[in-house]
């Protein structure tokens, strides 16, 4: 078997990378509106909230898209089922800790961060600068 090295763009470059992008800015305008609207408590919750999510996306950009290239194809297949994994896991984590370990914590600023950063990956088709062809 042949051991493939993987061809390696710089982050920023990725195909993904406006999106990232664009969950930290939601994440950060929604942390600061709740710190200025609801107070400290909530601004810190509603970061922890969107972190949660931001970070195991951008664990999941790195393991998925390390491979590119028509030869590569097992490994990229291979690359997604490991970073989807490790990205459900980490998100897992990234809750039970906040939850553990952050006191006081509002919980609907939290859910409430974490959904809307999520949304931005609805509308990745629209920020993604390589458009797919149409038949």
């Amino acid at each position: 078997m042949e051991t493939r090295t993987p061809n390696r763009l710089p982050f920023h470059r990725l195909a993904v990378f406006p999106v990232l992008l664009a969950q930290l800015i939601v994440l950060l305008i929604a942390a600061v509106a709740l710190w200025q609207w609801r107070g400290v408590v909530a601004g810190y919750s509603g970061l922890c909230g969107g972190l949660i999510v931001l970070l195991p996306n951008i664990y999941f950009a790195h393991k998925a898209f390390r491979f590119t290239g028509a030869r590569a194809a097992q490994a990229i297949v291979r690359s997604f089922y490991a970073g989807e994994a490790g990205k459900l896991i980490l998100t897992a984590v990234l809750f039970a800790l906040t939850f553990a370990g952050v006191k006081p914590l509002m919980p609907l600023a939290v859910f409430g961060v974490f959904l809307l950063t999520q949304a931005v990956s609805w509308f990745a088709p629209l920020l993604m600068r390589t458009r797919l062809s149409r038949p």
